[in-house]
């Protein structure tokens, strides 16, 4: 992945596909190997996005910044349905781009009350804390959105047919609010409460949630918590520090056998010279993901 920021991770039937935020016009296909995984382009024609319905303020902010980094779609979070469509979040935008196995693009037709009503619940009112991760059901019928921080919140959507909706409103969950650094724990530092992405398993909805270096659990209802379980021991290691505010979970990616998280490290490295895009993978906890 020549501009790395790695952004977005999904298992796509048997085959490992990955986004990176930097770069408009591709996916990732990636090969694990025995000591480092491989990554082969898939370049897409990328059609004029939507309308978003942000402010434009807000809208020539982020244009101005993805001028200075080369990208303008600003693609966060990747999913796939049971037939191998692809299905991108576009930060920028605020918008989900769906690509065909045969590599078509085309922008879905979301309601247009969606931002409106995310914006309403506080949620998609400041620059780059937007749309932060998206996941596809496997029938394509339900589609689930993440905003990152201030506020953080789930957005939810229907297919009955052949037009998305908002059944009983747009906003899942929205959530404000600071926590204690736990990677500065004697700081005094709070950060904000975030989501860096949100994955369906099971008829439930996981949480990968960046500063506190957790996944949850949560209900499909009200994205009530059900359960955590931290990975901070493991990503906090002095061996996968990086010297600033890079090396956090971008991209989650989970099975009932482990889950799998995307590691964005900008373009820094880390303490011990490794400076490519990483993959965690994690053995699912005791008990299976449904462990109350």
């Amino acid at each position: 992945m020549p501009s790395g920021n790695l952004s977005g991770l999904s298992r796509c039937g048997n085959e490992w596909q990955a986004v990176s935020d930097h770069d408009d016009n591709r996916l990732y296909r990636l090969q694990p190997q025995d000591t480092a995984w491989t990554a082969e382009a898939e370049h897409f024609d990328v059609p004029p996005p939507p309308a978003s319905g942000l402010p434009w303020g807000l809208r020539m902010r982020t244009w101005a910044a993805n001028i200075l980094r080369g990208a303008d779609m600003d693609f966060e979070g990747l999913s796939c349905d049971s037939l191998g469509n692809r299905y991108l979040a576009s930060e920028a935008h605020a918008a989900v781009l769906q690509v065909t196995p045969g590599g078509q693009a085309e922008w879905l037709n979301l309601p247009g009350n969606l931002v409106r009503q995310a914006r309403a619940s506080g949620m998609l009112l400041h620059y780059n804390a937007q749309l932060e991760g998206v996941s596809i059901a496997p029938d394509g019928k339900r589609l689930w959105l993440a905003a990152e921080r201030e506020r953080r919140g789930l957005l939810v959507l229907h297919k009955p047919n052949s037009s998305w909706t908002c059944s009983g409103g747009c906003v899942l969950l929205s959530q404000a609010g600071k926590e204690p650094s736990v990677a500065e724990p004697n700081s005094g530092i709070s950060l904000p409460r975030d989501f860096s992405d949100v994955h369906f398993f099971k008829e439930k909805l996981f949480t990968l949630e960046r500063a506190a270096h957790r996944i949850c659990r949560r209900d499909l209802n009200a994205g009530k918590v059900e359960k955590c379980w931290s990975f901070a021991a493991a990503a906090l290691a002095d061996a996968r520090r990086y010297s600033g505010p890079f090396g956090v979970a971008e991209a989650l990616w989970l099975d009932a056998d482990g889950a799998w998280l995307g590691v964005d490290n900008g373009d820094a490295h880390r303490d011990d010279g490794e400076e490519r895009p990483l993959i965690w993978h994690f053995a699912a906890p005791k008990g299976g993901w449904s462990a109350p």
